[in-house]
């Protein structure tokens, strides 16, 4: 049987992994981020036909209906190789995709946030393996959740230790989110705790589900880390990001909060139907959010998202501007697990998420904070490169030793649907292919 889902299902449902603290600013008359062109700071692109077979696979991808539309960009140290938007941003209207459509990228906020905490660490306002609560109180006192009684009342005891500041960048702290985790998702339903998605504190009243520092498990702690930036810098992590990150490298069209006229180029959300068709999914989200969300609240364009990529493949500068020091870029996307391992997360909830392992048999580490492949990956990224992704099928990767970074957007659910994850695939061989010709 069909079955649609709605971003309203979405919100009901799909709290941890969605994240979705802003979409309600984007609806709001209180929305306060410019609507303008890239900064001036941004690069310029010029084709290059040594890439145009990207232009074909995406242009096949829109014809076959793996998607409704995409954009896909490529840039070295020394500037952008690639970029390119087919398909439609919403079929029903007839909007073509294009590289000003505004995006929600869901978990890729997460790399702004800790590019944003980790000016912090270099400012010495925070450290790595600092205990949170120093900073943040209401963190003195995890619980670990041990399951649930004959009466189906939840089990809790005492974390063993505290959670440190690199436990939420590395997701050893113990949250996780009730997509990947049945335990979390029962939590929500016999306690009455908020969703995540509705961004309200009462969320973050999650329990941990081990130990903090026993294993990697990917969940809410990015939230806390936006809570964390809040609190040593003593700004909203609106602000904080548009006058620290966003202001300096010319992501004009990127926030929490964002105007009406960008309003006007969201692209489009699809479910992918059991036939493989696609299915457009009006939302209606929280329009007064209690929190900004560092785990997925973020709305950009494609052009101001690899701005932020291109200063990181760049050691922590963009065009004369310092947002990172180079050694701090460069702990980034080293191990900081130690013997722990990234390992699959299983989806619980198979309507918004696929089961996701993006590099099957290989041992691959968390950095800071970035999925970290140990060996080189299948379509050209060498060993040590950083990437993670939005609950939208949207992908990133940044190549530190090629010197190479990469981006995908689309708005499609489930996440890590195959047929995506194979045009991605194709898309980091065609850049670097591309420059491999050129």
């Amino acid at each position: 049987m069909t079955q649609s889902f709605s971003r309203r299902d979405m919100l009901k449902s799909a709290s941890g992994l969605l994240a979705a603290t802003t979409l309600g600013g984007l609806l709001s008359n209180r929305a306060v981020a410019a609507d303008a062109t890239p900064g001036s700071v941004q690069d310029h692109y010029r084709h290059n036909p040594a890439f145009s077979p990207i232009d074909r696979t995406l242009q096949q991808a829109v014809d076959n209906k793996t998607v409704a539309g995409v954009v896909a960009m490529g840039a070295t140290d020394k500037g952008l190789i690639y970029e390119g938007a087919f398909g439609k941003a919403d079929i029903d209207a007839g909007t073509p995709m294009s590289m000003d459509n505004v995006f929600w990228m869901l978990s890729m906020t997460k790399a702004i946030t800790a590019t944003a905490c980790m000016q912090l660490i270099e400012q010495g306002k925070m450290q790595l393996d600092q205990p949170a609560s120093q900073i943040l109180p209401e963190l003195k006192a995890p619980m670990v959740l041990e399951g649930y009684d004959a009466a189906g009342k939840p089990k809790l005891r005492p974390a063993k230790r505290p959670i440190t500041v690199r436990h939420l960048l590395t997701h050893t702290s113990g949250y996780t989110y009730p997509v990947w985790s049945g335990e979390i998702f029962q939590y929500e339903k016999v306690t009455g705790m908020p969703d995540i998605a509705y961004s309200m504190n009462g969320a973050l009243t999650a329990p941990l589900e081990f130990d903090p520092g026993e294993r990697w498990q990917y969940g809410i702690s990015m939230d806390w880390v936006g809570k964390l930036v809040e609190a040593a810098s003593d700004q909203s992590l609106e602000v904080y990001f548009r006058e620290n990150i966003f202001a300096p490298l010319g992501m004009s069209n990127s926030g929490f909060l964002i105007g009406s006229a960008q309003k006007k180029r969201v692209a489009t959300m699809y479910n992918r139907q059991p036939d493989g068709a696609l299915k457009s999914a009006p939302f209606e989200m929280n329009q007064r959010p209690e929190f900004f969300s560092g785990g997925g609240g973020l709305f950009s364009t494609p052009r101001d998202y690899m701005a932020l990529l291109q200063m990181l493949v760049r050691g922590g500068r963009s065009h004369g501007t310092r947002i990172l020091k180079p050694e701090t870029v460069a702990s980034m996307f080293k191990n900081q697990i130690g013997d722990l391992n990234v390992v699959e997360m299983k989806s619980a909830q198979p309507a918004y998420s696929n089961s996701f392992d993006e590099f099957p048999g290989m041992t691959h580490k968390w950095g800071l904070s970035f999925d970290i492949n140990t060996q080189a990956g299948p379509h050209g990224r060498s060993a040590g490169s950083g990437s993670w992704a939005g609950l939208l099928n949207c992908y990133y990767w940044i190549d530190p030793v090629k010197h190479v970074t990469g981006a995908m957007f689309t708005q499609l659910l489930p996440f890590y649907d195959e047929r995506v994850v194979k045009l991605w695939g194709q898309v980091e061989e065609g850049l670097y292919g591309g420059l491999h010709r050129t």
